[in-house]
């Protein structure tokens, strides 16, 4: 696991971004770092590839773009015409046939949702939007308020039909959203589809989600890093990752104070009130799909059940940060001081 620096992380919250690797690293006049930066999904992608020419390193680019905008169309619930939104359409009312790659994302969704006990629930895109963050909330909303909020949540009622390749949401008004696993999805789909054509090394970042692997031209290992969520511009340290995924929610940006209370964006989808405790949720893994899944639970789970629930999963690591910036981590990560590299 990476070795994290301890007043790094006593004293801001993750935020992960790629380092910027010039385009003229080469091995042997062999090999180069290619990157491009751009909106996919509503959400900024930082793609980077390892290629041995400029014409090259465009067409793994355009490949990775390619895969990350369809999976876009088939998920988004913003376009009326994808799989997803005919899916909520219908809520209540009919099955809608479905491509198996959009099955299979939403039985593995339903899965983890059964393993964290609702923590994480793609049929949280039904909840009423009764908080807001932005300074309009003065006070809590009723108790009745809060319950309704959340009448049409529930995994369970997400019905999967395999034999007809067919997905029903039982209550009408229903809707599932991939906010929570959707880019960590998309990040593990450009990586296999770059793999396959060859790409030896390269790394996939959606907002955070990463997913790494390979090594960078010289055999070193990748790094990311570390910035101050108060000045984005300002890096504290640098992390190496490989072959691994890395991803990290946060709510030191949404938040609001209520009756002396921290409360969070982050909306605890079985009872319809914001999570508390936990300031800041990383999660180390072999794919960014589970890890972003994972990390918006533990977000819900709070700390002490959060990190005993990682504790019992194999290849699962985290780092919690609570509301007092106390570190906490998973049994297996050993808080070490790293040498730390300025740009």
């Amino acid at each position: 696991m990476p070795r994290i620096n301890q007043f790094v992380l006593s004293a801001v919250i993750f935020l992960f971004v790629i380092s910027g690797y010039s385009q003229e690293t080469t091995v042997g006049g062999q090999l180069q770092v290619f990157q491009r930066t751009l909106k996919l999904m509503g959400s900024r992608f930082d793609l980077t590839v390892v290629a041995e020419n400029q014409t090259q390193g465009d067409a793994y680019l355009d490949m990775a773009i390619g895969e990350i905008s369809r999976i876009e169309r088939l998920i988004s619930s913003w376009d009326p015409n994808s799989q997803t939104s005919k899916i909520n359409q219908n809520a209540g009312v009919v099955p809608v046939k479905v491509d198996q790659e959009l099955f299979n994302l939403i039985e593995r969704a339903i899965k983890i949702s059964k393993l964290t006990q609702g923590a994480f629930d793609i049929s949280y895109a039904s909840m009423d939007r009764i908080w807001k963050f932005d300074g309009s909330v003065m006070e809590m909303p009723s108790e009745e308020a809060i319950k309704q909020s959340v009448a049409k949540v529930g995994y369970q009622n997400i019905v999967l039909d395999q034999g007809n390749g067919t997905v029903f949401l039982t209550k009408e008004g229903m809707k599932i959203g991939f906010g929570a696993i959707g880019k960590g999805y998309a990040a593990d789909r450009a990586k296999a589809l770059l793999l396959k054509n060859g790409v030896a090394s390269g790394i996939i970042n959606a907002s955070g989600d990463l997913n790494a692997w390979g090594t960078q031209p010289d055999g070193k290992d990748w790094m990311v890093a570390i910035v101050n969520p108060l000045n984005k511009d300002k890096v504290f340290s640098w992390l190496p990752v490989k072959d691994q995924a890395v991803v990290t929610s946060g709510n030191y940006e949404k938040f609001i104070i209520l009756n002396g209370e921290r409360y969070t964006h982050i909306i605890d989808p079985r009872t319809g009130y914001p999570s508390k405790g936990v300031r800041s949720a990383t999660i180390f893994t072999a794919n960014a799909e589970l890890a972003d899944a994972l990390a918006t639970s533990i977000f819900v789970m709070g700390v002490e059940t959060g990190l005993d629930f990682v504790n019992q999963l194999k290849g699962v690591e985290c780092i919690l940060v609570d509301d007092n910036n106390k570190i906490i981590t998973s049994k297996n990560i050993a808080l070490k001081e790293v040498e730390t590299q300025s740009r």
